[in-house]
């Protein structure tokens, strides 16, 4: 289906969707979002399990059961680095009942750098709550001769091409800053796409690629148990739960600071009440104690921003990102 086409249909769903619910206020004084929900809510996941979009998802997805009392379940569908599932679920009524994981990912880096983006990030979505998100983490695989950036340099020097780095896909935020970094360096490595950051996690400890750029949330046990070796993150400042762990700045690669923001979204005419209750519930669970000690474990600050101050929020990514995503050389 053209572009014109997709966005053809989605009009065409949220007119419907439109003149059901004003039949129900008409008959019932009643509407749709005062009583949302009444049934299960999916939440479309678009990496494969186990990676950052997916746990997160899935701990918010939890809190979100308890609190409206109807099942919130986490659907995963991947594919071309978030791309196919964030684009069905614009697909979707805008009546609550399916909802996405969005993400730094899917609306900035993806579509910056598809040939042709099956959506627009700020237009076809409705934009709920920033969850909050990890740094990137680079880390090798521990019998490799390179005990930090330096060294893992000078032997992509002394073998160019022969390196190989894997992460969650072809247009993952993984890609974009191991390709920012590696064209920083000058150095030849060759990228492993995988369906997931946590099948790339699992090759980089069976020995079967020589380093990862994935999420700190992906790797984090694995970087604990020794099974793979961190060489930098992209936080502003060093982990206090990694404190050995240098950042990209102080390796003089100021350009790659920043979050693997994860959030909530929906598709676009979504009723500003489920919005509403929705963005408050998603804060106010991301600050209990037992959310809160889950995220710390993988470098994560709840996100704080009420809907405006999210949707002004990606907007301000996308201008940012999206000229050194095209400069950086990543493709789908």
């Amino acid at each position: 289906m053209t572009r014109v086409g997709n966005r053809y249909a989605r009009d065409g769903v949220c007119v419907l969707a439109l003149l059901l619910s004003t039949s129900v206020v008409a008959q019932t004084g009643i509407s749709p979002s005062q009583t949302w929900p009444i049934k299960p809510v999916r939440i479309i996941a678009p990496f494969a399990p186990g990676g950052s979009a997916d746990t997160l998802g899935r701990i918010v997805a939890t809190k979100l059961t308890e609190s409206f009392g109807q099942s919130f379940i986490v659907e995963n569908r991947g594919g071309a680095g978030g791309l196919t599932g964030a684009d069905s679920a614009t697909r979707g009524v805008p009546d609550g009942y399916t909802l996405v994981v969005t993400g730094l990912g899917p609306l900035v880096i993806a579509t910056a750098i598809a040939e042709k983006a099956p959506y627009d990030a700020l237009r076809d979505f409705t934009h709920i709550a920033l969850f909050g998100g990890p740094p990137s983490v680079l880390a090798v695989h521990p019998s490799l001769p390179a005990k930090d950036v330096k060294g893992l340099i000078a032997l992509a020097k002394m073998k160019p091409g022969m390196l190989t780095y894997g992460s969650a896909g072809h247009g993952s935020t993984g890609q974009l800053v191991a390709e920012t970094f590696r064209r920083a360096a000058g150095i030849d490595m060759q990228h492993v796409p995988y369906k997931g950051a946590a099948i790339a996690v699992t090759d980089l400890a069976g020995g079967h690629i020589h380093a990862i750029s994935v999420t700190l949330t992906t790797a984090a046990a694995q970087i604990r148990s020794g099974k793979v070796r961190a060489l930098a993150m992209s936080s502003a400042a060093r982990l206090p739960d990694y404190s050995d762990v240098p950042t990209f700045r102080e390796l003089g690669y100021p350009q790659l600071v920043a979050s693997v923001w994860f959030s909530l979204s929906g598709p676009a005419g979504l009723p500003a009440e489920i919005v509403n209750r929705l963005n408050a519930e998603v804060r106010r669970v991301l600050q209990l104690r037992d959310v809160k000690d889950r995220l710390r474990a993988h470098a994560i600050e709840p996100g704080t921003l009420d809907p405006k101050e999210f949707a002004d929020f990606v907007a301000a990514e996308y201008k940012r990102w999206g000229p050194m995503v095209r400069e950086s050389g990543a493709r789908l």
